[in-house]
């Protein structure tokens, strides 16, 4: 325990400290420029940037709420909001997001979800999201191929386009994984055998158990959601919907920053932002600090061709979106930590 509490501790110190030298590199070239866009903009837009984020966090949890009444019919929305906000802690301090589907599953757990359950919903929402995720940025790419190149450029876009492949081979992965669960299981069986044996697998039995659980998880709720063709549908739109909201907001913020885009700069904005998200594949630092705020700088520099809003649109758009939500998600953790100690008390009282 003291571990894993010196582990987070020091994940969100490099969380931190990176989101700081991401300012840095924002604000060393054109620092009052910056603070004088933010500081003029009306509090309403604020207010609405805010509520930007956290309509994309109601969405997520709507998603989730929506795959858990298959289990637990009374399943209720704000269940499902809290536990996508303590995921979304948890993935923002842990490397590579790793930390999030396992505060859910304890989360899952807490609301009266088995753990199998659990798994299996955390698998259908992940893999929905991840289709829909992939269609939708091929469409956004291809659409205006050759200036979405010209604006990436040179290292930029490789990077990119490294972290497309990496999210286009983990669909493919996935979904052979669900057509072949049995193959997976033995070929994923010898890997760790091979990682056993130079001791990087400390425990290959629990290991192996714990993987062949994991399929078995995932194949069982492809199987369910073959036969579900509406609630792949509502939430597959959903997804879209959730991706437009988070994509779209540097457009709303350059509005009210006073910097007015057309409607014809939207679909930029949409893509670019996806792109965005492509190139955190690459990112194994907790919330992708740093490298983040750094694509997305260089990305609306180049489309904007003005350094100062872009910076000025990364900031108020990195707070909506990461550190507002993650906030938000550690209070819902500690709120909902105090709630079950005191249930777990009173179970032992009685």
């Amino acid at each position: 325990m003291k571990n894993s509490v010196k582990s987070y501790v020091i994940n969100i110190f490099i969380v931190t400290s990176l989101t700081i030298v991401a300012l840095w590199f924002a604000l060393k070239d054109n620092y009052q420029e910056v603070i004088t866009m933010i500081s003029g903009m009306k509090s309403y837009w604020l207010v609405l940037i805010l509520f930007w984020g956290i309509m994309y966090s109601c969405i997520s949890g709507y998603v989730l709420t929506i795959f858990t009444r298959k289990n637990k019919k009374d399943y209720r929305f704000r269940e499902g909001l809290s536990n996508y906000l303590v995921g979304f802690f948890f993935s923002s301090i842990t490397p590579s997001s790793t930390g999030g589907q396992f505060a859910q599953a304890y989360i899952f757990k807490k609301q009266k979800i088995k753990l199998s359950d659990g798994a299996s919903i955390l698998w259908g929402d992940f893999i929905i999201f991840q289709t829909t995720l992939m269609i939708y940025v091929t469409i956004l790419f291809f659409l205006r191929y050759s200036y979405y190149v010209e604006i990436m450029g040179g290292i930029l876009l490789v990077f990119i386009l490294a972290g497309y492949g990496v999210n286009l081979a983990i669909i493919v992965v996935l979904w052979t994984m669900a057509l072949f669960p049995k193959l997976y299981v033995k070929l994923s069986g010898n890997v760790v055998r091979i990682l056993a044996k130079f001791k990087i697998v400390k425990d290959k039995e629990k290991t192996l158990v714990t993987w062949s659980e994991q399929v078995m998880s995932f194949t069982k709720e492809i199987k369910r959601l073959h036969h579900e063709k509406m609630l792949i549908l509502k939430t597959a739109v959903l997804s879209v919907l959730r991706m437009s909201v988070q994509f779209s907001l540097p457009w709303v913020i350059a509005n009210a920053l006073g910097h007015p885009l057309g409607i014809e700069y939207l679909l930029d904005c949409l893509a670019l932002s996806s792109f965005v998200m492509m190139a955190n594949a690459f990112i194994p630092i907790p919330g992708s600090s740093g490298g983040t705020e750094f694509v997305f700088t260089m990305l609306y520099g180049s489309l904007l061709q003005d350094s100062a809003l872009a910076s000025s649109i990364m900031i108020l758009w990195r707070f909506s979106t990461y550190h507002f939500i993650m906030i938000a998600g550690a209070i819902t953790f500690v709120i909902l930590k105090h709630k079950y100690t005191k249930e777990r008390i009173k179970e032992r009282g009685i």
